[in-house]
């Protein structure tokens, strides 16, 4: 329920804050005044687009607030799923700078719009004398149709298994076209494959040749000096082991005289030893170093093959190589067994959809029981407001195979398996149609009444707002109209703008909307009535500015009920 809304800066309006009440809200005063300019605040909390060319004053920015009380209408589950602080007593606001840009809270959360829009929906039903053309279209006649088959939670499951479903043919779509270019390239893939497979690439290979190559070009020098190494450390005459052992001589001579010569003794015997050994492995080095041109040409080979397997990959390493290779089995592999996979997803869907239809089933099993009552209950609110000749029949069929992207090729929709279709009649004898040839804009407003006053008897909208739905109606029949709402305020909030004093008397609560030309600017302003006041309003309605005696008596009359 609409508690409050706060407006400021917005067209007319600098500065206004209104309290909305249970029951049935009347909003009255002359044309122009300002009574549409505050539903078109209100709908920007709601998620409408904003235009910063409406505002009172361009250089301040625009804030619509509204307080909304929204316990018991099972809301929880939107604000969870959208990271929102849940609170029994909800505030959306909407901000516009003057530069056109827009902010949304809820409860001073930010929000995008949409999700602005989605919650607004459940919070106001705004239904204006123009809405009437919603009434011809097929998705609100079947929105009409679920609210009185009272199956929300079969929709909505049926509605989550069937978006998985798409999704799960759009899979399939793609698992297809992947299998056939796949198979396409699968030559390519395993030419690849055999080519790197058959050159038995190991990672630290090419290291490890191109080493060895070096080796192997520079074998003649590598062999000389080892050569020449070794003779100045063994073999020459005056080589380093011989000068070394004779100076282990002199110092042996020495040693007996003096501890530390002994300890210098030793060391030089342990430097003579390790010496020993590596003039033994340098032999071994320069004996083993050969020059052998056909391990050249067979280390050429290898590495060639590796550097031009390198270069058409557009790698550097075989580290490289060898994950492209395991790649390339994955792709092969992938496609090897990609029929098995659509296979599986074919049998996934198969069985999904047997659910769907079943689903489906009990959906439009529901829908065809709940039609007579539609019928009956429209066709008996109409005959209250003066329509007592009209006819109404909703024709069903099952939805057509061939349809738009929301529908699926054998028959099933994101709504289900039906078509539903309003047919109206004003008159009696004349034929039924749909309902914008054969009825006027009054007609239809008191049809669109009846269907919305219907609705609000299975659905838990806090409210409803109407602008002006009583255009082209008058005397007896807006006084229909007028209980109508009445009744209707039972079980929601109910919002109207009206110009007829039928209906507005029938208000908890009056609010009338004037312009205020006492300061150099005009100004929207807004007061709820109180009783003498709501008298005065509507004899006004009556009979004009200067209502007489007469007009004051049957204002009162039609009050008589409050």
């Amino acid at each position: 329920m609409l508690q409050k809304l706060t407006i400021n800066n917005y067209a007319l309006i600098d500065n206004l804050e209104i309290g909305f009440g249970k029951g049935l809200n009347i909003l009255t005063g002359e044309t122009g005044a300002g009574k549409s300019i505050i539903l078109g605040a209100l709908s920007l909390i709601l998620g409408q687009r904003a235009e910063s060319r409406y505002f009172f004053n361009q250089q301040k920015k625009c804030v619509i607030e509204g307080l909304f009380k929204i316990d018991g209408f099972h809301l929880k589950s939107f604000f969870e799923d959208n990271d929102l602080d849940y609170e029994a007593e909800t505030v959306l606001r909407r901000e516009i700078s003057a530069d056109g840009k827009s902010r949304a809270f809820v409860n001073d959360t930010p929000v995008n719009l949409t999700a602005l829009k989605q919650l607004g929906e459940k919070l106001i039903d705004i239904h204006s004398q123009h809405a009437t053309l919603e009434i011809n279209d097929p998705e609100f006649q079947l929105l009409v149709v679920d609210a009185v088959a009272k199956h929300d939670e079969l929709l909505n499951n049926y509605q989550s298994k069937y978006k998985a479903y798409r999704k799960s043919v759009t899979r399939l779509n793609e698992l297809i076209a992947e299998s056939e270019k796949a198979k396409t390239d699968l030559d390519y893939f395993q030419f690849q494959f055999d080519e790197l497979e058959k050159a038995a690439l190991h990672p630290d290979e090419q290291e490890s040749l191109e080493k060895e190559l070096y080796a192997l070009n520079n074998a003649e020098e590598i062999k000389r000096n080892l050569f020449g190494a070794y003779y100045l450390m063994q073999e020459g005459e005056a080589s380093a082991l011989i000068q070394l052992k004779e100076a282990g001589v002199q110092l042996g001579n020495l040693e007996k005289f003096d501890t530390q010569i002994e300890e210098l003794h030793q060391r030089l015997s342990s430097t003579i030893i390790e010496l020993k050994d590596i003039a033994a492995e340098i032999e071994i080095i320069e004996q083993r170093t050969q020059t052998n041109e056909a391990r050249v040409d067979e280390v050429n080979i290898r590495l060639s093959l590796i550097y031009n397997l390198q270069k058409k990959h557009r790698v550097n390493t075989n580290t490289e190589l060898l994950e492209i290779q395991d790649d390339l089995s994955d792709k092969i592999q992938k496609v090897l067994f990609s029929d098995e996979a659509v296979e599986q997803l074919q049998k996934q869907l198969t069985a999904d959809r047997t659910e769907l239809e079943k689903l489906a089933g009990q959906l439009t099993a529901n829908r065809i029981k709940a039609i007579p009552a539609i019928e009956k209950q429209v066709l008996a609110t109409l005959a209250e407001m003066g329509m007592g000749n009209s006819a109404l029949k909703i024709e069903h069929a099952p939805l057509s195979p061939k349809g738009g992207a929301e529908k699926e090729s054998t028959g099933l929709g994101a709504t289900g398996a039906d078509q539903i279709k309003f047919l109206f009649s004003a008159n009696k004898g004349h034929a039924l149609a749909e309902m914008s040839k054969v009825a006027s804009g009054g007609e239809l407003s008191r049809l669109m009444l009846s269907i919305k006053s219907l609705i609000a008897q299975y659905t838990a909208l806090p409210t409803i707002i109407f602008d002006e739905i009583d255009t082209g109606v008058s005397g007896e029949v807006a006084n229909k109209v007028g209980q109508i709402m009445e009744h209707l305020a039972d079980n929601l909030q109910v919002i109207t703008i009206t110009h007829l004093p039928q209906i507005a008397s029938k208000g908890q609560n009056h609010y009338f909307v004037y312009k205020d030309d006492s300061a150099a600017t005009t100004y929207t302003r807004i007061k709820q009535l109180d009783q003498p006041e709501r008298v005065l309003e509507i004899a006004k309605m009556l009979s004009g500015d200067k209502p007489g005696e007469s007009a004051l008596q049957n204002a009162r009359e039609l009050l008589g009920s409050l």
